[in-house]
């Protein structure tokens, strides 16, 4: 394997690429209590809603991936301790079809995809992968083995289920390789270049994101985030993406011709840096910390800010609303997403999330 040190400078022998459908799976969780995920709290910003994106990898041999399942149909069928966790944080959970519908409905041969890749345990990331054949292996990141198998009802505090892995073969994922991606320890998949795990602990035990080469010469990459954020406000701005001047397009009215200008949300930056995100990771509360490892989470951040400085990667994490608008949804290919400038139409797009939180905030066109 080479080593190497960011994506722009990949080695030659490394071009090779997959395609990738970013998959709305029709969940939606809505009022999740912001402040056990985000640090400080802003005027209007209590509460957490948004999707959890999946995502089809596929590769010029035929074969394929999915990087996450979003929220299963079923979710009263957690394990107790999960669902007494959702009830806990009294949010709404909303789930229309399981992700093997939905590419059955368009035409996906889901009997040859060879493995589903969980950016991490949690529920509103792991779907249903009993819906999905035997022959579909389950890829986890270090720890995961050790840390949660087997599952409930074997173990009856169990925090995932069993029948997620009953029969099909349990893969997880070393980064003892040397390999670098950016920052990031990486695992190349394909082991041509084309697909990488990214080690990216903090949030969860054995997290990981997915990067996909998508083009070559010129090279561009989807950074498939899972929960390394949960706010985009999390890693911009940065010293890479510096709050603009002017911000365009209009992140409180997108049809606006008026100009946005980036002073107006300058009081909210941590030391009114312009370099700086909104948030941090939460800490403790009420004796309560939902990442697993604090300092853990902002190392993987700050490794995130410098992928997301590429002009090159569209980072997509697994709950940004900010994208809903931006970007092609499964069936469609997100391969050119560079052509079609979403990464510039959606980059500031996330600070409609501060309307409440502005002060002298100027009059809009309606």
């Amino acid at each position: 394997m080479s080593d190497e040190k960011d994506p722009k400078t990949s080695s030659s022998s490394l071009h090779s690429t997959v395609r990738v459908r970013i998959i709305d799976t029709t969940s939606y969780i809505h009022d999740l209590p912001a402040a056990a995920f985000l640090s400080p709290e802003f005027s209007g910003l209590s509460k957490l809603s948004g999707p959890s994106f999946s995502f089809l990898i596929e590769h010029p041999s035929s074969r394929s991936l999915l990087f996450d399942l979003g929220i299963r149909k079923d979710w009263e069928n957690l394990p107790p301790i999960t669902t007494r966790r959702i009830e806990l944080m009294q949010c709404k959970l909303h789930v229309q079809k399981g992700v093997r519908e939905q590419l059955e409905e368009h035409g996906v041969n889901v009997k040859d995809i060879e493995g589903i890749v969980w950016s991490h345990w949690h529920w509103d990331h792991t779907g249903d992968p009993s819906t999905f054949e035997k022959s579909t292996a389950l890829i986890v990141g270090p720890g995961f083995i050790s840390n949660f198998t087997p599952g409930y009802p074997i173990d009856k505090k169990g925090r995932i289920l069993q029948s997620d892995l009953d029969g099909r073969e349990l893969r997880e994922i070393s980064f003892d390789h040397n390999l670098k991606m950016g920052e990031f320890d990486a695992f190349d998949y394909f082991g041509d270049g084309s697909f990488y795990l990214l080690n990216s602990p903090g949030h969860a035990i054995g997290h990981m994101c997915g990067l996909a080469r998508v083009t070559a010469e010129p090279d561009s990459f989807i950074l498939m985030g899972g929960d390394i954020c949960h706010h985009v406000g999390q890693f911009r701005p940065s010293t890479k993406h510096p709050l603009p001047e002017i911000i365009t397009p209009h992140p409180f009215n997108r049809d606006s011709a008026a100009p946005c200008p980036g002073a107006l949300f300058e009081h909210l930056l941590p030391d009114n840096d312009i370099r700086k995100p909104f948030y941090c990771v939460a800490g403790p509360k009420n004796g309560i910390q939902v990442a697993a490892d604090l300092d853990a989470a902002n190392q993987s951040i700050t490794k995130l800010q410098a992928m997301d400085g590429l002009d090159e990667v569209l980072v997509v994490i697994a709950h940004d609303t900010s994208l809903l608008d931006v970007v092609d949804f499964f069936p469609k290919y997100a391969d050119d997403f560079l052509a079609k400038g979403w990464s510039k139409k959606g980059k500031w797009l996330f600070l409609k999330d501060f309307v409440k939180a502005v002060k002298n905030m100027p009059e809009l066109e309606s």
